[in-house]
């Protein structure tokens, strides 16, 4: 870093317990498997090409979703890789503002998944389908207990929203099986901070320019920035607990165009949120992101081996980034 900061990096992949209740939410399914799955994707038949992903926006916008990004992902695919996997893929993030003050209040990790992710897309027999975290997948990826009410109430806006962007739709019967169905799989980085007499606004200016600096020539992109700072907390009056509360959404072209071809409904965990925060009564800074092994052994990802390459690989460089940038 160009500026003399006291740095202690200290790295790790976490797997932590997590306490997973019964008392999920009750969906309307076709399926009579009784499996708890992180991943839900919800499907629907669409002969007159009435939903679209527009109007899959608007449907999640107009129930307290907001949409900041619903991007067509076919359109870099085509220019990138010269063919696509399918006639419409979109990755689209959203959030509901208020519900994710509760829960990063009492769970500050909750930034690994603000915003919250889906991919749209329509599939060779024609129908439109959206990939999302259930709530035992958002449960289990940040720690925190099923049971949480802002938790089932995130995941009741959630369905609600896939009702009506489809009100046909029903919910696929997957049958993934999850290896580690009550523990927590992320990357989290802790570094001790010392100002050096510059504000804490300009220290964090400076580590995250220098975080792109690093990333973006490797080829990963930044599609979302979020100042959960500015954009949530001084919004509602939570202020004087964080020196600075950002999230990054990152992905990578080359990744996301492997794994999609057979697992379309990995956009729940892409793109991936990356949180930096300080609280104000402590020396350390937070970093971290949950870790791809959720996508290999959420959607089915252990045997395909290009995918799993390409995941891990990315994980990787990041890992390395925050290693470099700590000395």
């Amino acid at each position: 870093m160009k500026r003399i900061y006291t740095l202690i990096m200290l790295a790790s992949i976490t797997i932590s317990l997590v306490s997973c209740s019964s008392s999920q939410i009750k969906v309307a399914t076709s399926t009579k498997s009784k499996k708890i799955e992180d991943i839900q994707v919800f499907t629907s038949t669409n002969p007159k090409e009435e939903i679209t992903t527009k109007s899959i926006e608007a449907a999640f916008e107009a129930n307290k979703l907001s949409v900041p990004d619903n991007n067509d992902m076919n359109k870099p695919f085509r220019t990138r890789f010269g063919k696509i996997h399918y006639k419409i893929y979109n990755l689209a993030i959203y959030l509901n503002k208020d519900l994710t003050l509760k829960l990063i209040k009492k769970y500050p990790k909750f930034g690994a998944l603000t915003p919250l992710t889906m991919s749209i897309w329509e599939d060779k027999d024609g129908s439109m389908n959206i990939s999302t975290l259930s709530i035992n997948g958002m449960a289990r990826a940040i720690g925190i207990p099923v049971s949480d009410p802002d938790l089932i109430a995130y995941g009741e806006l959630i369905h609600k929203a896939l009702k009506a962007a489809m009100p046909n739709g029903v919910f696929k019967v997957l049958n993934y099986t999850v290896p580690f169905p009550n523990k927590r799989l992320a990357t989290d980085f802790t570094m001790e901070v010392n100002y050096d007499g510059v504000s804490p606004s300009d220290f964090i200016d400076d580590f995250e320019a220098e975080f792109e600096a690093e990333i973006e020539p490797l080829g990963f992109l930044l599609p979302n920035y979020i100042n959960v700072q500015e954009e949530i907390f001084d919004n509602q009056d939570y202020s004087g607990v964080y020196d600075f509360y950002h999230t990054y959404s990152i992905c990578k072209f080359d990744v996301i165009y492997t794994v999609s071809k057979k697992h379309p409904e990995a956009g729940a965990w892409a793109p991936c949120s990356f949180f930096i925060y300080k609280k104000t009564n402590e020396s350390k800074m937070h970093m971290g992101f949950l870790s791809v092994e959720n996508w290999i052994t959420t959607i089915g990802m252990t045997k395909d081996e290009e995918g799993t390459k390409k995941l891990r690989e990315a994980q990787g460089y990041i890992e390395k980034i925050i290693n470099k940038m700590s000395k």
